[in-house]
């Protein structure tokens, strides 16, 4: 049987780099070599090569996280080059990036989140009245990084101009957002139109972090993860469905994963990661293990999806080839 050839992405130019590095060299030890014939890639260095290589490229695995890699513009790339990939396209990428973007959406689709507004550079200095609007703490986060960089929880108006100033050193549109106190879940889809809703994971920061950080979610022993959640079966039902709205609702593909904060019987979404953290340890990796999908199991999955859409996408375009000749009869 003919392997396939696997282009497998990762490192690129965002904040999260070194994430990504070492994301890919746990993906690439434990892709089956059997299966696949692996060529890497790095962005930051390497988009040359895989523009000349992308003829006899079967299918990419896109472990790159924050801009430029997760935010639809490698996709826009691949989609250009005839590559498939796993996960969702330029659309569900882009959207589920921009944090503005995705809240917008889930308010249209019916989903709790917590209120917010959002400030650029131009925007008036007026602490009174965002702490009036939205009370205190406040959540301070870029509209579009990854890993909670960027993100602090002010609790005094003397703390915020602070918070905004690093904030703003990741983008140009940030968020204030009302801090809901509440249990951390995680929870992971997987499909692309049927889709299944993994166990949820139930987040407790170390004491020593204020919340799940980019520190808490990458020191090892930072956190600790327990899955399933320990909470009443009807509500994990409610947050699974939560996250599968979600996915749907930014028009996701393949997989993702959406944080949520549970409070008394309510969950605020907050947001959905279309590349969540892809090594063995990472949170949805942990939530496919639960449902019976070791690691490797899990990336071939991914694999079987992206072919899935490729080739959904050429019946497509059998089919509207088809009608465009007979339009023209």
């Amino acid at each position: 049987m003919k392997k396939l050839t696997v282009a497998l992405l990762s490192g690129g130019v965002s904040s999260e780099r070194e994430v990504s590095l070492n994301s890919g060299r746990q993906v690439h030890e434990v892709l089956n070599k059997e299966k696949y014939a692996i060529l890497r890639y790095d962005p930051k260095t390497d988009l040359p090569r895989l523009v000349a290589d992308a003829s006899k490229i079967d299918v990419a695995l896109i472990i790159l996280h924050g801009p430029f890699g997760e935010d639809g513009t490698i996709q826009g790339l691949l989609d250009l080059l005839g590559i498939p990939y796993q996960g969702s396209g330029v659309i569900g990428s882009a959207l589920a990036m921009n944090k503005l973007a995705s809240k917008r959406l889930y308010e249209k689709a019916g989903l709790a989140i917590p209120p917010y507004r959002a400030i650029t550079p131009q925007t008036s200095w007026d602490p009174k009245g965002w702490m009036d609007q939205l009370g205190m703490p406040l959540v301070v986060k870029p509209a579009n990084a990854g890993s909670s960089v960027g993100i602090t929880i002010v609790r005094d108006p003397e703390g915020l101009k602070t918070a905004l100033d690093d904030a703003f050193a990741h983008d140009d549109t940030i968020l204030l957002e009302q801090h809901i106190a509440g249990i951390e879940l995680t929870g992971g889809v997987l499909g692309n139109e049927s889709i299944e809703a993994l166990p949820l994971i139930e987040i407790i920061p170390n004491p020593n972090f204020e919340f799940f950080d980019y520190k808490a979610k990458y020191t090892a022993g930072a956190s600790q993860e327990i899955c399933p959640a320990r909470i009443p079966k009807d509500i994990t039902e409610k947050a699974q469905a939560c996250a599968v709205k979600a996915h749907q609702t930014l028009f996701c593909r393949g997989y993702s994963r959406t944080d949520m904060i549970l409070k008394g019987m309510d969950v605020y979404v907050l947001e959905t990661n279309t590349i969540p953290g892809m090594t063995a340890t990472s949170l949805l990796p942990q939530a496919a293990a639960k449902a019976g999908i070791p690691f490797g199991a899990l990336l071939d999955r991914l694999i079987d999806l992206a072919m899935e859409d490729k080739k959904r996408r050429a019946a497509f375009k059998s089919l509207a080839g088809d009608s465009s000749g007979d339009s023209h009869a």
